[in-house]
């Protein structure tokens, strides 16, 4: 990948690039590989309740706290968004955001639709909405069942979950179909591009350059050249 797409260059307005889906639609795999191509992205790391899973750890996939840690944070408003998921608590800490908006950067959700709706209210503007869908019930079944890292029981509740998750993708702009993992990364890396490219992100590159086509400077050029 060439140096310009890597860092796409120009620094307009940041973006939360917010991807849901169903667990075991592959929004993980998915947003990982999002993150290796492009150093414009932050990766945002949630705080959690939900104890750590094998190779999981602590600041690199999840800030793992107690829940008493938990609430007194959200005493404290200090999550931009905080949701209940499947009997766990996750959110994400506002400074996370802030940070990573002064230093130019885009910052990347793995997410719940809850979590999702609440960025998205909060910054309309700069949230852009991505669902990730499974190409039907029975490849996510088998999926959960494949990645065995749940009990049986947890993985009828995930599905269960997944029909109301499902219910709620009419809140995202881009619907991902995750049928070939390829071809959906392929989606998801187009639409992280196209959104760098809205109107009004680009726009202060444009304003600059009607600033400088207007400078004593560019006229001089334009005088030299004639």
């Amino acid at each position: 990948m060439s140096s310009s797409a890597r860092s796409l260059q120009t620094r307009p307005e940041p973006m939360l690039l917010v991807v849901s889906s169903p667990s075991g639609a592959g929004k993980t795999t998915l947003t990982r590989r999002l993150m290796g191509d492009f150093d414009s992205l932050i990766f945002s790391v949630s705080y959690t309740t939900r104890p750590p899973r094998e190779g999981e750890r602590h600041g690199r996939d999840y800030f793992f706290v107690g829940l008493e840690v938990f609430e007194s944070m959200v005493a404290e408003d200090r999550f931009a968004e905080h949701a209940v998921v499947h009997g766990n608590h996750y959110g994400t800490a506002d400074t996370q955001i802030r940070e990573a908006f002064e230093a130019g950067k885009d910052v990347l959700f793995d997410i719940d639709y809850q979590g999702g709706r609440q960025l998205k209210a909060k910054y309309p503007s700069e949230a852009v909405m991505v669902f990730v869908l499974p190409p039907s019930m029975e490849v996510l079944a088998g999926r959960l069942r494949t990645r065995a890292t749940d009990s049986e029981e947890t993985i009828r509740r995930r599905l269960a979950k997944a029909v109301d998750e499902l219910g709620h993708y009419h809140a995202y702009e881009h619907l991902v179909v995750n049928d070939d993992m390829d071809t959906a990364y392929d989606e998801l890396r187009a639409i992280y591009v196209a959104a760098r490219c809205r109107q009004h992100r680009r726009s202060p590159v444009a304003e600059s350059l009607i600033r400088e086509a207007a400078s004593s400077s560019f006229r001089r050029l334009l005088g030299e050249a004639g």
